[in-house]
C-alpha cells in the first residue's frame, strides 16, 4: 500500500511538515514525482483547469512548466483539520518572452487515510512583474 508521511490526522507539526514537504516536490518541477502525493483517482480544480487522476496531473504539470520558467514556490499553511488543509501560496515564474509573474492563490486539500491527496481545489491569480520585482529565489 502507498503511503505518503505524514499521515492524517494532523497535528500542527504534521501539517507544517506536510506543506513543506509538497513545496519542496513542487521546487523540483519534477511530474514524475510530484504525481507519487496524490491519489490514483485524485481530483483537481487549477484555475479553469479540472483534473482528474495521476496520469492528467502529470501532464498537466509537463504543460504548465513549458510555459511558467524558472518556477520557484513558496507555501505556508492556513489551517487544517483532521485530513484536511487549506494553504495560501505564491510563485514566481518568466513566460517565454521574458515578462515575470507572482502568481498568488489558495488552496484547499484532502488526503486519504495513506496520506495521499486525493482533492486539491486551487485558486490563482497572476500579477506582471518585473526582475527587480522578484522575492523568491
Amino acid at each position: 500500500m502507498e503511503q505518503k508521511l505524514p499521515l492524517p490526522p494532523f497535528t500542527m507539526e504534521t501539517a507544517l511538515e506536510k506543506v513543506q514537504l509538497a513545496e519542496n516536490a513542487w521546487n523540483t518541477r519534477d511530474p514524475e514525482k510530484i504525481c507519487l502525493a496524490y491519489t490514483i483517482d485524485t481530483e483537481w480544480r487549477n484555475r479553469t483547469d479540472f483534473i482528474n487522476g495521476r496520469e492528467e496531473v502529470k501532464a498537466f504539470l509537463k504543460r504548465k512548466w513549458e510555459k511558467e520558467l524558472d518556477y520557484k514556490l513558496k507555501k505556508e499553511l492556513w489551517g487544517f483539520r483532521e485530513n484536511r488543509m487549506a494553504v495560501r501560496f505564491e510563485y514566481e515564474w518568466h513566460d517565454l518572452s521574458g515578462q515575470w509573474y507572482r502568481s498568488y492563490g489558495n488552496e484547499l486539500w484532502e488526503f486519504d487515510e495513506n496520506g495521499l491527496m486525493s482533492k486539491r481545489f486551487a485558486s490563482i491569480n497572476d500579477l506582471e512583474i518585473t526582475f527587480a520585482d522578484r522575492k523568491l529565489f
